[in-house]
């Protein structure tokens, strides 16, 4: 079993269910070694975005609030940064500030990029993990450092009925080492 492949199962497995939908930036169209794990979910479930962080936080939110259960994919850790004060403010807070009226459950993907064969440099390859799941009080993170992590995580992320949203962290060297 290999992480690349256990992570392009997760992807056909999630997209099995009718309520997810795959969005973000390279998600409809190639570009991040992410986006071939997207090469057998059907064309009409994925929303191809432009780079715009928050507001695909956002549009997360608002599409788990209508019973969906989005697949929010942001290839870097650096990169979603940038949707902090949604991820933060708004999902990971829904069901406190509605004491448990609304529950908006979404998975999203991020990565900590690959160093090797070439080093990206800093803003590529952060580790934010600990910082941001000290952030959060309603979203779980989660590390998928091997392979046999990769399924089931994704697997518990679609099936909880606690209403919680994860994210999901992938360690981009893994694709092709693990």
């Amino acid at each position: 079993m290999k992480y690349f492949d256990e992570l392009k199962r997760a992807m056909n497995f999630l997209a099995a269910d009718p309520r997810t939908v795959f969005i973000g930036q390279a998600v409809a169209v190639p570009g991040t070694a992410m986006s071939n794990t997207l090469q057998e979910v059907p064309p009409e479930r994925l929303i191809e975005l432009p780079v715009a962080e928050e507001l695909q936080m956002g549009m997360t939110t608002g599409l788990a609030l209508t019973g969906l259960v989005p697949v929010s994919i942001f290839p870097r850790w650096n990169f979603m940064l940038y949707a902090m004060n949604q991820l933060v403010n708004h999902l990971d807070k829904l069901q406190v500030m509605s004491d448990g009226g609304y529950r908006a459950k979404a998975i999203i993907r991020t990565g900590i990029g690959s160093q090797r064969p070439l080093h990206p440099q800093q803003q590529h390859v952060g580790d934010f993990t600990d910082a941001v799941g000290g952030l959060c009080t309603t979203v779980d993170v989660v590390r998928l450092v091997e392979p046999c992590d990769v399924f089931p995580a994704y697997q518990h992320a679609l099936l909880r009925e606690d209403g919680r949203s994860t994210i999901l962290v992938e360690y981009g060297d893994y694709y092709s080492e693990k």
